[in-house]
């Protein structure tokens, strides 16, 4: 449907680099649910791969099931972007994105991140190092600019389409937003309008299926990049490419396939990191699942303290005990009890809907 340079994508959904979250058993969990293809890494620092770090190897471990699979690099020497890049294709990755959107101050200042954007001479030089130096497609993940004033995007994408990028992947946020405000897809439509012949990739506050059409549409992106919306809803890529496809939205995931897809990411957990790791790390993930179980404040205040598989299982039995008492004769949740329906900051708001926000999930800093 899509090709990134030589690689040729079923889908033009794309997983996000969500720092913290976006590890191998998360990326697991997607595909077996489906409707993505290509998944990246969390971000990692080129100059921890060359050193064989142990936390930079874990971040870009997988396996066979975890293809095609994209690592995120961040870092602004030439040289260490360039042989981490080499050492990437050969252990099989399908493609190396180049983080120039970070807005961690800890990336920035030293030259990654966002910082890129900001010296487009030196950043279009480091991008034509890598790219003469791989067979594999290197891709770029930007945003809109520094800030409002020095909006940079489409000249940036300009060079870096002119030294052999395969594609640019556009939050339609300045660095200065953050994760605040509105995506401008405007400004992502601007980056569209300044390439000729790689696609451009839009990213920023897509966490429905209607939000992704409407995306593609106003802004004419080849694809869409999910983040904060795929840990909120891992069905969000399968029900957008039928929404895509047929114009019909699907129905809300039951509630026991949502505790089925919850019981798998903590298995794949314990299975990737071991016990003790995997549950203390599960315990920032679990509270995102639950946001869309109705009540579960008794689950959440539990679930953040496990250590064990045992306590996980028994906290789940108990809770699951606890919501009957919100379900109606039907065992379905009652009205006033439901999860608010979710709407993307940059789309029309009907008054009779409350928007429900999702927060901005804090990964270990360890990772950038």
């Amino acid at each position: 449907m899509i090709a990134l340079g030589s690689l040729q994508l079923r889908s033009n959904l794309f997983l996000s680099p969500l720092a913290g979250y976006t590890n191998l058993p998360f990326r697991l969990v997607i595909r077996e649910v489906g409707g993505v293809d290509l998944c990246t890494t969390d971000l990692v620092n080129a100059r921890s791969i060359l050193e064989r770090n142990r936390k930079a190897l874990k971040l870009i471990e997988t396996c066979a099931a975890d293809r095609p699979l994209a690592v995120q690099l961040f870092g602004s020497v030439p040289e260490e972007m360039r042989d981490a890049a080499v050492f990437l294709e050969a252990q099989g990755v399908s493609s190396v994105d180049i983080n120039m959107g970070c807005p961690v101050r800890k990336v920035c200042r030293v030259g990654g991140g966002s910082a890129m954007m900001t010296e487009l001479g030196k950043t279009a030089a480091l991008v034509k190092a890598m790219v003469d130096a791989v067979k594999i497609p290197v891709t770029a993940k930007m945003r809109l600019g520094w800030d409002d004033d020095n909006l940079t995007a489409p000249e940036l994408a300009r060079a870096l389409e002119d030294v052999g990028v395969a594609a640019i992947f556009v939050h339609g946020r300045t660095r200065e937003q953050g994760f605040g405000g509105r995506v401008n897809l405007a400004g992502i439509r601007a980056v569209v309008s300044a390439l000729s012949r790689v696609p451009v990739i839009g990213n920023g506050d897509v966490t429905t299926p209607e939000a992704a059409k409407m995306m593609l549409n106003e802004t004419g992106c080849a694809g869409v990049s999910i983040g904060r919306g795929a840990f909120y809803n891992p069905w969000i890529f399968t029900h957008t490419r039928h929404y895509l496809a047929t114009g019909e939205l699907q129905p809300e995931v039951a509630f026991g396939e949502r505790v089925r897809v919850l019981r798998r990411h903590f298995d794949l957990m314990i299975e990737v990191f071991g016990e003790e790791i995997g549950c203390r790390m599960f315990r920032k993930v679990a509270p995102w699942y639950s946001k869309r179980f109705g009540p579960a404040n008794e689950f959440n205040k539990a679930v953040v303290r496990i250590s064990t598989r045992e306590e996980f299982l028994s906290v789940l039995e108990n809770y699951l005990r606890w919501r009957e008492q919100f379900l109606d004769d039907n065992g379905q949740l009652r009205p006033q009890y439901r999860p608010a329906p979710l709407v993307a900051s940059f789309m029309e708001e009907p008054a009779s809907v409350r928007r429900e926000n999702i927060p901005v999930p804090q990964g270990p800093v360890d990772v950038w």
